[in-house]
Parts: C-alpha cells; sequence; structure tokens
C-alpha cells in the first residue's frame, strides 16, 4: 500500500499542482477548422507560427498569434503545412516528437499512417515503430552487446482502440524472440488522460514466462505522468507496481523538432536500501 500510495503521488503530482490558469490555457489550444496554425518557412530560412488569412498563387498573408500581419510573396516560401504543436498566450510549442512512449512504457496514443521513429533505450538497445494506419503500429528491436548463444529480439505490436481529444487507450505487446528455450514478453492495456503537453497515463499488463520446466505470469500496473514545462522541456515520470514491490522514475525529456532524449533516474523502492541507475534515451521521429 505503501509503494502504490508513493507512486501515484509521484504520477498526479505533474498535473494537480498545476494552476488552474494554466489548465485554461492548455484546455483552449483545441483549434477549429478555421483556426488552425500553420508554419511557413521563406527560402532564407525564416520560420513564422500563425492563422492564415490569405492565400492566392502570388501571395500568402498570416496573422501571428500577437495580431501582426505578415505578406509574404509565394515565390519567396519554401514550405507551408499545418502545424503540429500548443499555443500558449503567444509562444507556439511544438508538438513532442515521442508522445507515444513514456521512457519505456507506452501512453494510449498511436502513431499516424506512414509516421516511425527509430530511438535507443539506455545507449545499447536500439528500436523501430512503424504506424501501418493511423491507429495500427509495429515495431521491434534487439540488444546490441551480448555473450555467446542466440541473439534475442523483440517485438511490439500496439492498437488504438480509442481516441478522443483528452483520451486515448490502447492495447499491445512486447514479446520476446529467439531466446533459448524461452518464452516471454508482456502484454498491455495503457490509457492516456489529458492533453498531448499535460497527461497521467494508466496501464495494467500481464507479464509471462514460460519454459519446458516452468510456467508462470506476474501482473504488473503503470502510473506514469508528463507536463510540459517549455517549449523544448517536458518532466516525466513512470512507475510499476509488481509483485512484491515497485519501481520508480522520474527525469526530463528535452524536446527538438524530429529529435528528443530522455535523462532521468530508475530506482527499486527499496525503503531499506536505495539504489538508482541512469535512464538515457534517444528517440528520431521521421
Amino acid at each position: 500500500m505503501r509503494s502504490s500510495t508513493a507512486i501515484a503521488s509521484l504520477a498526479f503530482l505533474l498535473i494537480l499542482g498545476m494552476p488552474c490558469g494554466a489548465n485554461h490555457a492548455f484546455a483552449q489550444q483545441a483549434a477549429t477548422a478555421d483556426q488552425r496554425i500553420y508554419e511557413v518557412t521563406t527560402r532564407d530560412g525564416v520560420r513564422y507560427y500563425g492563422y492564415l488569412q490569405v492565400e492566392t498563387p502570388e501571395r500568402v498573408v498570416i496573422r501571428t498569434p500577437g495580431g501582426a500581419i505578415i505578406e509574404l510573396a509565394r515565390a519567396d516560401i519554401a514550405s507551408m503545412v499545418e502545424a503540429e504543436g500548443t499555443l500558449v498566450g503567444q509562444d507556439f510549442r511544438r508538438a513532442d516528437p515521442n508522445p507515444t512512449r513514456l521512457f519505456f512504457g507506452p501512453t494510449g496514443r498511436s502513431l499516424k499512417k506512414g509516421e516511425a521513429y527509430f530511438g535507443v533505450y539506455e545507449v545499447i538497445m536500439p528500436f523501430v515503430q512503424v504506424g501501418l494506419t493511423d491507429r495500427l503500429s509495429i515495431g521491434g528491436g534487439t540488444p546490441l552487446f551480448l555473450g555467446e548463444g542466440n541473439h534475442p529480439f523483440w517485438v511490439t505490436p500496439k492498437f488504438q482502440v480509442y481516441r478522443s481529444p483528452r483520451t486515448s487507450i490502447s492495447v499491445g505487446a512486447m514479446h520476446f524472440l529467439n531466446v533459448d528455450g524461452v518464452t516471454l514478453g508482456i502484454a498491455y492495456a495503457a490509457g492516456t488522460f489529458g492533453s498531448a503537453d499535460n497527461a497521467v497515463t494508466l496501464g495494467v499488463g500481464r507479464a509471462y514466462y514460460n519454459n519446458d520446466d516452468d510456467d508462470a505470469g506476474s501482473t504488473v500496473a503503470l502510473v506514469g505522468g508528463e507536463r510540459r514545462l517549455s517549449r523544448r522541456l517536458k518532466l516525466i515520470t513512470e512507475n510499476y507496481v509488481l509483485t512484491g514491490g515497485a519501481v520508480l522514475s522520474a527525469g526530463i525529456r528535452l524536446l527538438g523538432e524530429s529529435l528528443s532524449a530522455d535523462i532521468g533516474l530508475i530506482a527499486p523502492f527499496d525503503t531499506s536500501d536505495f539504489i538508482a541507475f541512469p535512464i538515457v534515451n534517444f528517440v528520431w521521429k521521421f
């Protein structure tokens, strides 16, 4: 009970401690069809964010969040796309390029069709995930360095069963292959509740293990959370309740346009002896 309470407190602190005004600021970002924010990049590398006012074959006029009107000749524009992100006051925050995962575990969100990411867990475990549809994705990974014998790898199918502006629920699995005489993995369901920048993820999974002599399983619960602090920084926590104990983790995510980096600590919950291990993950979305 004590470990469960500690885990829940860590995760919900991320959003319960947010002032009501901040919640309102993020809630108001759900743009209607005529209030979409566009990212316009000129041929000399200048980038503007704003609402489209006029578009003709010769020119484009946008209105910035601050109210300024910018007129650009079509010949000077390198690209114009609908921006993915949120508007906080007059500050546009680009979307987290890695929204479908916390540090290691999944959120309820899904990749869109054609999206993919390549990442590395703890420097030595590369992985990839590809969106086959807007709800279904598949991926896998393998450790870079192992001793003699078979080289195991894992596959990670994921399917989103429900999606609304503030709720996403998915089911999936992480199944290991090419492990000598052993079948192991975890099947899970995960739900994420909140905005793209501030949310809680709750999940439950069944870890399974069997070989010729043994057949065992264990239920695992996940309580995680994320809170955006600035354009380039997000807090992350990912915590597990296991049979006989718990695992806690917390840290930060550094946000780029396509690249994110996670830095944190992960530790078994043990009041008698504290041992923490570093988290260093990188993900590139393309």
